[in-house]
């Protein structure tokens, strides 16, 4: 048992030092990195936090770096700061110019439409309001676009973020273009069935007020106001199942760029070897039981 015992232990202080030795070699390494990294930054990005007002407000300040995850959390609700960040500030005009004057004609046209009435009005403030939402949506995306920090490389953040502002883009980024048809298929599937529900949803929504009303000169539909309901509750659902289903596999493609972008420095090479040898398997320390002797399984690819 002892003769056991201190063949365990003459295992474990060999294989002990050299993984002492890497994590102290890894870990000097990473100090002398930060080291290196502090010389021409003030501070790092903070990435345990999913927001940070420190880091966000100190990076368009030019006073440290900020993650591209803080960026554009931050610059969603405070717009411009991607542009600001990135020292574009000739961009700051059009960027606020262009939701300004789309905001402010959209509401012009929307008291145009109220004393009037007419549909064209309802038209310009429509696309009035879109031109605001589409120039929001242009200052994130050039921000994501033009953001650089660190070495030039794939970077994971990005093809996420270019998957949330726009479907399939993420897996262009990661040179899976062949994945963008299929995205592109299931959520305008669902969004077509949320469409089509949900006008049939409206339909039978109205069927069923005129079936039900009380008022008398309201010429009644054929259907009766209990068949009315059903069908009106069956689209319902199915509108309300086809919007889930587009918000899935809209979130399904961004973790899809996210995963595979992860991915990219993962390398299967030709070296396929197997390794199989007998090891001294030790025992919990709650058993009595002496250690065992077994196999050790390995596969190298």
């Amino acid at each position: 048992m002892r003769f056991r015992c201190l063949i365990i232990l003459v295992f474990a202080l060999v294989f002990a030092v050299p993984l002492r030795a890497q994590y102290r070699d890894d870990m000097f390494k990473r100090d002398a990195f930060s080291q290196n990294y502090a010389d021409t930054l003030t501070a790092d990005a903070d990435s345990s936090k999913l927001f940070s007002f420190k880091e966000y407000f100190g990076g368009i300040a030019h006073k440290r770096t900020a993650s591209l995850r803080t960026l554009t959390m931050g610059s969603a609700v405070l717009v411009g700061g991607f542009q600001i960040y990135n020292k574009q500030y000739w961009k700051l005009p059009i960027v606020y110019g262009g939701i300004g004057a789309g905001i402010g004609l959209g509401i012009h046209f929307n008291q145009k439409f109220q004393e009037t009435g007419d549909s064209k009005y309802a038209t310009y403030r429509t696309l009035s309001y879109a031109g605001a939402a589409l120039t929001y949506w242009g200052s994130l995306m050039d921000g994501v676009v033009s953001y650089k920090d660190g070495p030039e490389g794939h970077s994971p953040a990005k093809a996420t973020i270019y998957s949330l502002l726009l479907p399939g883009l993420g897996q262009l980024y990661n040179g899976e273009a062949w994945k963008i048809p299929l995205y592109f298929g299931l959520i305008a599937g669902g969004a077509y069935f949320w469409h089509d529900n949900n006008v049939q949803y409206q339909r039978w929504k109205w069927i069923h007020n005129m079936a039900t009303t009380d008022d008398e000169t309201v010429e009644r539909p054929p259907q009766s106001g209990e068949n009315a309901k059903h069908y009106r509750d069956v689209y319902r659902r199915y509108r309300d199942y086809s919007i889930l289903a587009t918000a899935l596999f809209y979130l399904l493609q961004v973790i899809d760029a996210n995963v595979f972008a992860y991915m990219q420095d993962f390398e299967v090479t030709e070296d396929l070897s197997m390794r199989l040898q007998p090891a001294i398997l030790p025992t919990s320390q709650f058993a009595s039981a002496p250690p065992a002797v077994g196999m050790t399984f390995g596969l190298k690819f």
